[in-house]
């Protein structure tokens, strides 16, 4: 515990000292190389291109607007109302994440507003073009390639065809009436949940719930309630080679029969023993879920919440200490390896994965609010100060929608050592790449370096000193001289 928080105060250090060697500028995402145009003017707007590397970048009011190329990709920002990305032949865009969003491509487009409503299109300009949209759960409509079209109108009429885990839906003024079909097992409610009965090839059943119902499948299962979940009791998988006895009377008692695994809680579901296919106690439940013990040929499991709970596989382990105050998780296996720390669930967390056949590894780390940072597969850093979602959640929508509107700082550099730091939105950055690099506290003092010289400007060039191959000059109210 100590160790860890020692190394979360020292990653924040460290990564701040390097930071301010070398980083990243641009608002939020500065651009990949300083030579080419620079023009600034800040808070107002920030220009920068590269026609060598095809980069260009333009923000205005800070992270506020934002339109960028790099290569074949555009991306068009007004946070945190709208983004855009857009390569040849695709696209797709946020509104107002995480309210909205779309997405196309060349024969497929998605829309949805927080995904109760969905538009999708597939195969487009083609013969087997396909439409389906839903605005849960009043109106949903697509094609089935088995069934075709269908349309429901909730609760007045509805046909809905393999979709939400059913071959079919049939319903009308719901809950008044309504049939289901899974598998060739057709299922039919009148007042739903009240009435049901089952039918299908030598299956038939009946339920008045909660009162009393059954079902059988011959050679397949029977199924019995009464009061429920009071009284029940099911016999399954009879046509499988582990069929299984599941008898319940709750809170008082359950049980599970099958020739691999059985198990009884009294009372269900605090206290019971869970016993494999030769009669060997696999599982205690002392006060279950809380205080658990467990052991298997290819896992255990320790758990006693919220003092300590540890469970292990052959290729992976997970630890709570003091729940939730401290747990740490692994994975071990020849193709991929993680190892996460978190404090407090989002407070701290680290998380170091690696590909060992690939030689391939990246590492991430945050500290709410104080501040996140990244390592990725080809050794780029990225530290931003403060983290206000990173710590909780951190994805690409919430990169490229809203952590830029409250990043202060920020800053990337790789093994090479090149790299850019931003501080308010540009009001200080610097950027270096190879032998070039610059530097500006706008609009007091701006200083460049490259191959061919160098450039010192104060108040944007009303005062300054510039060195080439051609010599040195002054200038004075913009006007230069030659000395």
């Amino acid at each position: 515990m100590k160790k860890t928080f020692v190394h979360c105060i020292a990653i924040l250090l460290v990564s701040t000292a390097l930071a301010h060697g070398e980083g990243n500028a641009e608002p939020a995402e500065p651009p990949p190389v300083p030579s080419g145009t620079i023009v600034t003017l800040w808070p107002l707007f920030d220009y920068r291109s590269s026609p060598a590397t095809g980069y260009s970048n333009l923000s205005i009011l800070g992270p506020i607007f934002k339109r960028e190329r790099s290569g074949d990709t555009t991306r068009t920002a007004v946070r945190p109302l709208f983004f855009k990305q857009s390569t040849p032949g695709a696209a797709e865009s946020d509104i107002l994440y995480p309210l909205a969003s779309t997405s196309s491509g060349e024969t497929d487009s998605d829309t949805q507003v927080l995904h109760l409503f969905q538009k999708h299109t597939e195969r487009a300009g083609t013969d087997e073009e396909r439409h389906s949209s839903m605005l849960f759960p009043f109106y949903i409509s697509g094609t089935s390639d088995k069934y075709g079209p269908y349309t429901s109108v909730f609760p007045l009429y509805g046909d809905i065809y393999e979709r939400f885990w059913r071959d079919e839906y049939h319903y009308v003024l719901f809950p008044l009436y309504g049939r289901t079909v899974k598998r060739g097992t057709t299922s039919t409610n009148w007042l739903y949940p009240i009435f049901n009965s089952v039918s299908g090839e030598k299956e038939s059943g009946f339920a008045v719930w909660p009162l009393y119902g059954q079902s059988r499948k011959e050679g397949v299962y029977e199924k019995r309630f009464a009061l429920w979940p009071i009284y029940s009791d099911e016999h399954l998988g009879q046509d499988t080679d582990n069929p299984t006895r599941n008898l319940n009377l709750l809170p008082f008692y359950a049980s599970s029969e099958s020739p691999q695994r059985s198990s009884t809680h009294i009372p269900w579901p605090l206290c019971g023993v869970v016993r494999d296919g030769a009669g060997t106690v696999v599982e205690r439940d002392f006060f279950w879920p809380f205080w658990v013990t467990a052991t298997s040929a290819t896992s255990s499991t320790e758990r006693f919440i919220p003092f300590y709970a540890e469970s292990k596989t052959k290729e992976g382990s997970s630890r709570w200490v003091m729940w939730p105050i401290y747990r740490k998780a692994t994975i071990d296996s020849p193709l991929f390896r993680q190892e996460k720390t978190s404090l407090f669930y989002f407070l701290f967390h680290r998380a170091d994965e690696s590909w060992p056949q690939a030689g391939k590894d990246r590492a991430q780390s945050a500290f709410w609010p104080l501040y996140a940072w990244k390592r990725d597969e080809n050794g780029l850093r990225t530290l931003s100060m403060p983290a206000l979602v990173e710590p909780v959640f951190w994805n690409d929508r919430v990169e490229r929608n809203l952590a830029p509107l409250w990043r202060l700082f920020i800053s990337t550099w790789d093994d090479k050592g090149d790299g850019a730091t931003s501080i308010l939105w540009n009001l200080f950055w610097r950027e270096k790449r190879g032998n070039e690099s610059a530097w500006e506290l706008s609009p007091l003092v701006s200083y460049r370096s490259a191959r061919e010289g160098s450039e010192f400007k104060l108040l944007k060039g009303l005062f300054g000193y510039a060195t080439d191959k051609g010599g040195t000059s002054l200038s004075i109210f913009w006007i230069p001289f030659g000395i």
